[in-house]
């Protein structure tokens, strides 16, 4: 099988994360938690785990000056990702993350240098496809729906008006954003597993295996990529989808965003 050409457009992170015993309620503190730095962002997540599972991957992303950065680069340097990244003025993005005991998480973002990411900064390279999320500027994310041979999108975080895609992955609420019908759609449900909706009606389901929930940080990540590469690949669609629901299970069975990423081989092994 052809090792693709993926080049992925999107958010280069920090992850401070807060492993707790439970989620705080609004106004509450608690204490007694872990704390740990890891690299994340959507974008450089995709990346990373688009080269685990055998992909030729470059990122097109920006980090700031700041001492954040080389940290925020380290897992996608290790997972040999092609250097494509931008410097800006602006602080390297940050994501706060809360994570309890059942692997639920709360995240917020302070985006930094990803909003710097503009419409020029994007160069595709010989990809034979391009994977972009929307934790970058929305021109610039329709920038690269013209330029891509083949465009594929993580709506997400949610907002209105994104391009067209040739495959368009959501959850529930990106999903009602997402607006007028789309032509290929993946519904990720969580626990459920997953479904694939053409023109507003089913076409493939599947559901993730079994596992030991931990960490939920970048299962969303883990399974888009995995989607994408299969696509890219040429397997089917039911395959590449019950492989993906394997890839998001895997994410959430380990801690972190960049480090809980599956290769393929541990794909094949939980499925």
């Amino acid at each position: 099988m052809a090792r693709p050409q993926l080049t992925v457009v999107g958010s280069i992170n920090l992850d401070l994360v807060v492993r707790s015993e439970r989620l705080p309620r609004p106004g509450e503190t608690l204490t007694g938690a872990r704390f740990a730095r890891v690299p994340g962002g959507k974008g450089a997540n995709q990346a990373v785990a688009a080269a685990r599972l055998g992909a030729q991957v470059r990122l097109v992303g920006c980090v700031g000056r700041d001492e954040l950065a080389e940290e925020a680069l380290a897992g996608l340097r290790e997972a040999g990702v092609e250097e494509r990244w931008l410097v800006s003025e602006a602080p390297t993005g940050v994501a706060l993350i809360t994570v309890d005991a059942e692997g639920e998480t709360t995240i917020v973002v302070a985006p930094g240098a990803n909003a710097d990411l503009r419409p020029e900064d994007v160069d595709l390279g010989d990809a034979d496809a391009v994977l972009c999320q929307q934790e970058i500027p929305a021109d610039t994310v329709a920038r690269v729906a013209e330029l891509a041979p083949r465009f594929f999108l993580n709506a997400a975080p949610a907002r209105a008006g994104a391009p067209p895609a040739e495959l368009t992955v959501v959850n529930r609420l990106e999903f009602e954003a997402l607006g007028a019908r789309r032509a290929l759609v993946c519904l990720t449900l969580g626990a459920e597993g997953a479904v694939l909706l053409e023109d507003g009606e089913e076409v493939a389901r599947a559901e993730p295996p079994a596992v030991h929930a931990v960490d939920g940080t970048a299962a969303g990540d883990a399974f888009t990529a995995c989607l994408v590469v299969s696509l890219v690949e040429g397997r089917a669609r039911e395959e590449a989808l019950r492989r993906a629901c394997a890839a998001g299970a895997f994410a959430v069975s380990r801690f972190g965003a960049q480090t809980s990423l599956p290769t393929a081989e541990e794909v094949d092994a939980l499925l």
